[in-house]
């Protein structure tokens, strides 16, 4: 560039020589941070690393305007200070972007460090060019499959991925609205129950609160809001609580430190909306935290002391205690939680910890192998334990990436339970498997031929739900095989995979039966099973695959003799009902909204048309106009309007970012959309017609439908409502909530609700 000065989006604006300081002062925090774990020679080979990344990145910059040599220092930071790891992954860090957008290959990275260095920058490059893709599995999560293949081989892959991820998150502003939803829901979906499976808590939390700032800025906004107006009396209460802790702490002698914080803004917005509550009536906006300084082996007997201590002065609630001390959760997290009635009827929560559990709470799966050089414990395999479970599946090649990712997402954020085998050795499981759940985890092929299991002595069903300190012994048989019947039941994503596996064996083999029935028709009708003609049949009978459709052909659910009524044009099967339809509406699909609007381009949506492409609101969250939405292109019913809240984004738009649509709405009056409100309030004379006085004759609104409850002197009820627009539904709920004894008023997303 000639000029000497960068102006980009009027937001970045840096001389040369500035950026060249900032870079350097970027680099020297990175050495500091390293300082500890540096040895000999290590200081250059990262600084080679350093300048061999500027060099690559040298003329690229950021959506920000920023030098692109920003983000790997930056990446390389988060991966040594928050992550907790050393050298070589700050060297990976700083390359991580350098194969798959410069000219620098993995031969060159490995003839200028090593080979360990180039296998994990190649587990972290991304795949540009995949083959062989399923019709359901998308590009991402093929990238997201190939990372956790080298996951089980070397785990800092995984992690340098995070702080890239948290790194993206942290910059997400310069971005499109687009790319702030794909990425942020990305990140929620995958990411962050990664983090939260390998004991990144710290991260995961940051992830899902930055997430939740551009999918929902408005919650995001009024709960931070509401954390800084409350922060005065917050820290006059964590005082007014820790004080008599703290007097009896240090009287008993223990080295110690003692806090309160405020909770993730993400934690907080889930209990408002799993509980109905407003934000004043969370409880528990913030924890205290103990953390002892103790040698390993009184760490137990310590958290105890400082347990009993605190409910001395304050009554704990018996429901609430979490004893992580004794039994660590699956990814080696250790601490004591409990929950006590503190000065004004308030609950707090409490957690008790080491300065070693601490650490391994912060750094999770990097202090986690950082202890276990030392003298690893029992629980310690549990990790190890699942990410070879994780292998295992993953090395399986028929596994269905998208299906795998849905099932492995549920293991990573459920609760855990601990059963033992006859011989008294300890599973770890989620919270809510069965007993073939148990026998999967075993081993696949206990579980392929489990056929019933004994808990505590007593016998019991394959579907048996098992519970902490169970002890299981599985039952088999060599005749017994996985029945589809299982997935109904099955909690883990290793039984489901692996039942799923099985069953696609098995339905292949009988599918190429259906192969060869089909090859006959179509010859005695001079014509062959071409790609064409095999297509043709599959959306004729509806199938979702080629596979559906021989499986059906061989177990005698579709009836070849249909074929009778098809024409053959030179080798090319023909049916008389694919003749054009005068429709003036077309069905969107993927290539012709492409060919249509152009990439970066938005649809205009309104009413019952569309640029005469069909388009359905999507029953699971029902937008009006002036909600934030986007559109999903789906294979059979045209394109789908999704709120940008929607219960189903996430997976939408992390899973199927190349069928998503930018969409808006444009001002239209004339036509209005069903949406519904639930509303609680205290059961009182006359409160509905209050209700219908507003709907009908201040607001002169249509109504569907309203349907109102009493219990215990409180009433609930569901009112669904046509409105114009968001504006117009925000004006009724105000009204409705301006009413003596309402309490609540929230959005429903379903009229079935």
């Amino acid at each position: 560039m000639d000029t000497k000065e960068f102006k980009v989006l009027g937001v970045y604006d840096k001389t040369e020589e500035e950026e060249k300081k900032l870079i350097l002062r970027e680099y020297r925090a990175l050495l500091r941070a390293l300082k500890l774990n540096l040895k000999k020679g290590d200081k250059s080979l990262l600084r080679h690393a350093f300048e061999m990344s500027v060099e690559a990145h040298k003329t690229t910059r950021r959506k920000s305007g920023e030098p692109y040599i920003l983000h790997p220092l930056a990446v390389a930071r988060i991966a040594v200070e928050e992550i907790g790891l050393g050298v070589t992954s700050a060297i990976c860090a700083l390359l991580h972007d350098t194969v798959e957008d410069t000219e620098i290959t993995l031969e060159d990275i490995e003839r200028e460090f090593n080979a360990n260095v180039a296998k994990i920058i190649n587990g972290l490059t991304k795949i540009s060019n995949v083959v062989d893709l399923k019709g359901d599995t998308t590009i991402q999560a093929e990238n997201f499959r190939k990372i956790l293949l080298t996951l089980a081989e070397d785990p800092r892959v995984i992690l340098i991925k995070l702080a890239d991820r948290l790194h993206n998150m942290r910059t997400l502003d310069s971005m499109n609205r687009e790319k702030q939803l794909k990425i942020s829901s990305e990140t929620t979906y995958i990411y962050s129950p990664l983090a939260h499976r390998l004991g990144l808590y710290e991260i995961k939390s940051e992830m899902e609160d930055l997430a939740l700032k551009f999918t929902q800025p408005d919650i995001y906004a009024d709960i931070t809001r509401g954390l800084k107006e409350t922060q005065r009396e917050r820290s006059r209460y964590i005082n007014e609580f820790i004080k008599p802790i703290k007097e009896e702490l240090t009287a008993n002698g223990f080295n110690f430190e003692i806090y309160g914080r405020p909770k993730a803004i993400h934690s907080i917005w889930n209990k408002m909306r799993n509980k109905h509550v407003t934000f004043e009536e969370v409880y528990d906006i913030f924890a205290i935290r103990v953390i002892l300084q103790s040698p390993p082996e009184n760490e137990r007997a310590d958290c105890w002391k400082v347990y009993s201590i605190i409910t001395n002065f304050y009554h704990p609630n018996p429901e609430r205690l979490r004893d992580w001390v004794s039994v660590p959760k699956g990814n080696g997290y250790e601490a004591l939680h409990t929950t006590v009635m503190g000065p004004g009827g308030r609950w707090v929560e409490v957690q008790i910890r080491s300065a070693r559990m601490n650490e391994i709470a912060e750094k999770g799966l990097a202090a986690h192998w950082k202890y276990k050089e030392g003298t690893p414990s029992a629980h310690e395999s549990k990790l190890d334990s699942f990410l070879e479970h994780l292998r295992e599946v993953l090395a399986n090649p028929n596994t269905d990436t998208i299906d795998f990712i849905q099932d492995f997402k549920l293991d990573l954020f459920t609760e855990e339970i601990y059963v033992y085998t006859p011989k008294g050795d300890m599973r770890v499981l989620p919270k809510g498997a069965t007993a073939l759940d148990f026998a999967f985890d075993i081993h696949t092929h206990l579980g392929a031929h489990c056929i019933g299991a004994k808990v505590n002595h007593r016998l019991v069903p394959l579907s048996h739900k098992i519970n902490s300190g169970d002890q299981v012994e599985v039952i088999t048989s060599s005749k017994q095989h996985p029945s589809e019947d299982w997935l109904q039941f099955l909690v883990t994503a290793k039984a489901k995979s692996s039942v799923k596996n099985y069953l696609k064996e098995d339905k292949r083999k009988t599918a190429e039966d259906g192969r060869v029935l089909l090859k006959r028709k179509l010859e005695s009708m001079n014509t062959s099973p071409s790609q064409h003609n095999v297509n043709e049949l599959v959306n004729y009978f509806k199938k979702s695959s080629v596979l559906d459709l021989y499986y059906g052909i061989a177990v005698g659910s579709i009836d070849l003799s249909e074929l009778n009524s098809f024409s053959v044009y030179g080798d090319k099967l023909h049916h008389p009902s694919r003749e054009v339809k005068n429709d003036t509406r077309q069905i969107a699909d993927e290539d012709s909204l492409k060919q249509k609007h152009g990439k970066g381009a938005e649809l205009i949506i309104f009413g019952e048309r569309s640029d005469k492409v069909l388009y359905k609101l999507a029953q699971c969250c029902q937008p009006i106009p002036g909600d934030d939405v986007f559109g999903f292109v789906t294979s059979g019913e045209g394109l789908k309007i999704h709120r940008a809240d929607c219960p189903n984004a996430a997976k939408l738009l992390a899973n199927y970012g190349h069928r998503i649509v930018k969409t808006k709405w444009a001002k239209n009056k004339e036509i209005s959309f069903l949406t519904g409100v639930r509303i609680t309030g205290l059961d009182d004379v006359g409160v509905i017609q209050k209700i219908t006085n507003i709907i009908s004759g201040e607001l002169k609104l249509n109504m569907r439908s309203l349907s109102i409850d009493s219990k215990d002197g409180m009433f609930y009820g569901v009112i669904m409502v046509f409105v114009h627009d968001r504006e117009e539904l925000n004006v009724f709920c105000n009204r409705l909530g301006a009413l003596d004894g309402v309490i609540k008023i929230e959005r429903v997303d379903s009229p079935d609700v």
